[in-house]
């Protein structure tokens, strides 16, 4: 089967492409909005015009909004020849990545389109998306702005593209395998196959959806289309400074992820533990305390450092399972435990096993470290069985619970 689809100076050619589908390739556009009322019936007007009529479509707005973007969606799908449904959370949870996954359980196509509500994704790369992904096949096929045919031009001022190409770099840097083959993994232009990911799988924090699904799905084989990111139609640009932490939130939870590279970090988190530590043993002696007791309490102050970082850096998305003073008492109890235990273990490894006092020392800072390590994951951070987990989980639904309507020409 083949179609036509005019792209006029998207891909660098101006000409009307040829592109070949194979049966059946239909497609469920997911496209998340927040106040994007002035978008709307543009959108829907170049889907409609993109997609031909042999390519079964639906469209799924995942709606955050706060204005009259939904009412715009309803009235403006009236006039598509597509399904089109609108589902409005009362609650966004998860942000943007958390819209787009509950447009992916809400999708009915074997193909997923994910892009944006303000017109910078060009919905005329919808049918390639598809095309490359049904030619490959591929699990996963990326609309990049950095191979050849692509461009940022609607990325405005140099701001934006040096925090675009830091934040690309930065995370091809942390997952050089997993993002092997996607040159533009902050793209929120995207295609998957539903049955190369399982939307329960995905933890979506801020607007990086593809990264996380990349990450987490790790579908087996990804391609690339190339396309021009386009200047916004209407309305103003939701990047801010808070957005930005929380991709760094993000990414650090995506690294974290395996059990080794949560030990990794929280050894590093441990490490950067002595500054406080000392800093507070050298003012506590300075002000007369005796050096025992004043290590005692400097100490503390290294726990409560090491437990702000881990609290953010390694289990931020285990906090929901126990109150924050039950995480604090635990942790501290397990830090202070590491002293009670580690000199007794010197000790025994010098006398009994004839070690010298260094091998001893550092053979025991290991051995705490990692029972540290295992016993806060266990003891701190892993769900109670019937406990709170399962009832905030219950509690998060009820919050999330979406707003449903569909609309149908």
């Amino acid at each position: 089967m083949t179609y036509e689809s005019t792209v006029p100076g998207e891909l660098g050619d101006p000409a009307v492409r040829a592109v070949e589908v194979p049966e059946p390739g239909a497609v469920t556009v997911v496209v998340p909005t927040f106040n994007e009322s002035a978008n709307i019936r543009e959108l829907l007007r170049r889907i409609t015009e993109s997609v031909p009529a042999r390519l079964p479509c639906e469209v799924v707005f995942v709606d955050d909004s706060t204005d009259d973007t939904p009412e715009v969606i309803r009235d403006a799908a009236r006039d598509c020849p597509y399904p089109v449904t609108v589902l409005h959370r009362d609650v966004p949870t998860g942000g943007l990545g958390g819209a787009v996954v509950e447009g992916m359980r809400a999708a009915t196509s074997e193909w997923i389109v994910v892009m944006d509500g303000d017109l910078q994704h060009p919905p005329s790369l919808v049918p390639e998306l598809v095309a490359a992904g049904e030619r490959t096949p591929a699990g996963l096929v990326v609309a990049s702005r950095y191979i050849k045919g692509g461009s940022r031009a609607g990325l405005a001022g140099g701001y934006r593209i040096a925090v675009s190409r830091g934040a690309t770099w930065l995370t091809k840097a942390l997952f050089p395998r997993r993002l092997r083959g996607i040159s533009d993994p902050m793209s929120g232009f995207f295609a998957i196959r539903r049955s190369a990911v399982t939307a329960d799988v995905l933890k979506p924090l801020g607007y990086k959806i593809l990264l996380e699904t990349a990450v987490r799905a790790r579908p087996r084989q990804v391609t690339e289309v190339p396309f021009v990111f386009q200047d916004r139609f209407a309305g103003e640009s939701k990047s801010s400074a808070k957005e930005g932490m929380r991709f760094l939130r993000h990414l650090a939870g995506l690294r974290t992820a395996s059990p080794v590279a949560r030990m990794v970090v929280f050894g590093l988190i441990g490490a950067t533990g002595f500054l406080p530590n000392l800093t507070a043993l050298w003012a506590l002696t300075s002000a007369g305390m005796h050096y025992l007791p004043a290590e005692i309490v400097a100490n503390q102050f290294g726990v409560a450092w090491n437990f702000l970082l881990i609290e953010h850096l390694c289990f931020r998305d285990r906090r929901r399972y126990r109150h924050w003073w039950d995480r604090a008492g635990r942790f501290a109890l397990l830090a202070n435990a590491d002293l009670v235990l580690r000199i007794p273990l010197i000790a025994l490894l010098v006398g009994r096993a004839g070690l010298d006092a260094l091998t001893a020392t550092a053979l025991a800072l290991v051995t705490t470290f990692v029972l540290r390590f295992v016993g806060t994951e266990a003891l701190v951070y892993l769900p109670r069985k019937g406990g709170r987990a399962g009832h905030t989980a219950a509690g998060e639904g009820r919050r999330a619970r979406s707003r449903r309507t569909g609309g149908t020409s």
